[in-house]
């Protein structure tokens, strides 16, 4: 894979899935943009192993939700890099609670960030691939957004309108070679898991065909592959990888 002087917006980009996507973009040849609301200390870390690799990057703390901001994000990004060819949406948060207990602030701030964030940065995007007639987009959803979730009705609800999202951007950016794709993660291994109870993990290694938990590179390889040009004819698919979790 080749990412040669490419540009690329990973959100959440800071920790866990996403740092793992920031560095695998950066490893074969990506100029990366972290997009975090937090976390600083994290990201600048990130942003020193993207810089030891030869590759330029930059840090934008904000809030995805923030649709002005995620505009001006972007205009900072082409002005910094000169393009943007790459964008990774995977900032964010869950707030569990079944639905009889779950508040009006519960889900209106999950669906803002992992719903309404995806879509400003999409939409802040579209105009530039669109004109320059090309561009990736890669959307990082779950599983929990195709079966549903006990106790994560605003989490679920939110995975699969990115799901939905990502269909009806693939269809009307299409035309002008840009292609949109979603990566559905079962169960990863990030330092929340690894700090888990025991019989935490292995209630869930019980539903995992291949008997082992996923790592955030798992997902950060597929990412890179759908930002390349090796899945030039890819687009609209939701690609799971959760080892058989949810068949």
């Amino acid at each position: 894979m080749n990412l040669e002087n490419k540009s690329a917006i990973v959100t959440g980009g800071n920790i866990g899935i996403g740092a793992a996507i920031a560095l695998k973009l950066a490893f074969y040849g990506a100029n990366v943009v972290i997009v975090a609301r937090a976390h600083r200390e994290e990201a600048e870390m990130v942003v020193k192993q993207i810089e030891a690799m030869g590759r330029k990057a930059l840090i934008i703390q904000v809030d995805i939700s923030d649709f002005k901001a995620a505009g001006e994000c972007v205009k900072t990004v082409v002005e910094t890099f000169g393009k943007i060819d790459i964008l990774v949406n995977n900032a964010g948060i869950n707030w569990d609670g079944v639905i009889w207990k779950m508040t009006e602030e519960q889900w209106d701030k999950v669906m803002n960030v992992n719903l309404k964030g995806y879509f400003n940065y999409i939409r802040a995007v579209s105009p530039i691939f669109r004109d320059q007639q090309s561009g990736k987009i890669v959307n990082i959803t779950s599983i929990n957004g195709l079966r549903g979730k006990f106790g994560q009705a605003n989490y679920a609800a939110s995975k699969a309108g990115i799901i939905g999202l990502t269909k009806t951007v693939a269809k009307e950016l299409g035309k002008y070679n840009v292609n949109v794709n979603a990566v559905a993660p079962g169960l990863i291994e990030t330092d929340m898991m690894k700090n888990a109870d025991t019989s935490v993990r292995e209630a869930a290694l019980e539903d995992i065909v291949l008997k082992r938990l996923g790592q955030p590179n798992d997902i950060a390889n597929l990412v890179a592959f759908l930002s390349s040009d090796l899945a030039q004819h890819i687009t609209g698919e939701v690609i799971k990888v959760d080892g058989g979790q949810y068949i």
